[in-house]
Order: C-alpha cells, then sequence, then structure tokens
C-alpha cells in the first residue's frame, strides 16, 4: 500500500472512532449530570421530610434525614468539581418534595438509596471505569458507599418507628469531604475516604 493510500486509511479509522470517544465522553458528562440532579434533588427531599418528621414527633427520625441532606449536599458539590474539570456546568431541576408521612417518607427514602446503591452507582461506576475516568470512579464510589449506609439507617429507622414516636433530636456525624454518616466517632479517620474525623460535621 502507498504512504499516501495509508496515511488516507488511518484517517478514515480515525474519524470513524471519533463518534465513539465523543459519546463514551458525553455518556460520563451525562451520568455525572444526573447524579449531581438526583443528589441536589434529595437534599431539596429530605429537608423537607425532616420538617414532617418533626411536625409528628419523630425527632431522631428529623435528625437522620437532615444528616442525609447533609450528605447529599456534598455528594453534589463531589459531582460537580468534576463536571466542571470536564468542561461542563452542574445543572439541576429542583423539583417541589412529595411529603407524605413520616412512615411513607422514610420508605420513599429507602427505596431511592437502595436504586442508588444497588443500580444507578454501580452503573455510573462501570461506565466510568470503561472509560478510565478516575474522578468520575472517585466520586461515585464515594457517593455509593455514603447512599449503603443511608439505606441501613432508613431501614432502622422503618423498623423501629414505633418506640422513636416522641424522640428527640439525635446527633449524627457526615463527614464533609464523602458524606458518609454516622451517629458515633468512634474512629480516627473516615472509613470511608480516610479523611480525619475532625472533617465530620454534626448535624441534629
Amino acid at each position: 500500500m502507498k504512504k499516501s493510500a495509508y496515511s488516507a486509511l488511518v484517517l478514515t479509522l480515525a474519524l470513524i472512532a471519533l463518534p465513539n470517544v465523543a459519546m463514551a465522553a458525553t455518556k460520563t458528562l451525562d451520568n455525572l449530570q444526573a447524579g449531581f440532579n438526583g443528589e441536589s434533588n434529595a437534599h431539596a427531599r429530605y429537608l423537607a421530610f425532616a420538617e414532617k418528621a418533626d411536625q409528628e414527633s419523630y425527632g431522631e427520625v428529623a435528625s437522620l434525614f437532615r444528616a442525609a441532606a447533609k450528605a447529599e449536599e456534598v455528594h453534589a458539590a463531589n459531582h460537580a468539581v468534576v463536571i466542571k474539570k470536564m468542561g461542563g456546568t452542574p445543572q439541576a431541576k429542583i423539583e417541589t418534595p412529595v411529603v407524605n408521612s413520616t412512615k411513607e417518607n422514610l420508605e420513599a427514602a429507602l427505596k431511592g438509596e437502595s436504586y442508588e446503591r444497588d443500580t444507578m452507582y454501580p452503573e455510573f461506576l462501570r461506565q466510568a471505569r470503561d472509560e478510565g475516568n478516575r474522578d468520575a470512579v472517585q466520586t461515585f464510589n464515594l457517593a455509593k458507599m455514603a447512599e449503603s449506609e443511608h439505606a441501613k439507617l432508613y431501614s432502622e429507622a422503618v423498623n423501629n418507628l414505633a418506640k422513636l414516636k416522641g424522640s428527640r433530636a439525635k446527633d449524627y456525624f457526615v463527614c464533609t469531604v464523602c458524606g458518609n454518616t454516622t451517629s458515633k466517632l468512634d474512629f480516627s479517620k473516615c472509613p470511608a475516604c480516610f479523611t480525619s474525623k475532625e472533617k465530620f460535621e454534626k448535624v441534629s
């Protein structure tokens, strides 16, 4: 094959591959935007759920919702950093939260966290790894770990709701780096991101 023909072939193959590369990059960015939108809405939704829990005298549940809201805010901020690094602009369409009884709100929150833990973030992680986007992998992974903990806390609240009636506010601690949420600071470093426990913010 002549050099000119070979060069033309290489150029043609490169042009054919370009749409796939662009599509891959766009998919990761789309996932980050979806994550940013989801976390931003969860933040607003959990704050509304906390108000309802206070109204119904579930003080401890209200504290849990506020702590989770803070964690979702951290996740949204982390996603936003990667979005900007990729040349995008973080965008969220905040919807008016649907607020029902505290029991129903807990069940809805548990369903949402379970979906993010089991379906959404695992899929986002798979695609980010396929594309070699380490920043996206990190922010998705940290969010997934925190959502797993939220699901556990919500499940416990649902199962013990009768005992939580009339409860007072409870202290929770949220890692401002990754959103890890706990009721006990019985460690020196965050189990998820290894940040010093001094970076945890008390929410009650």
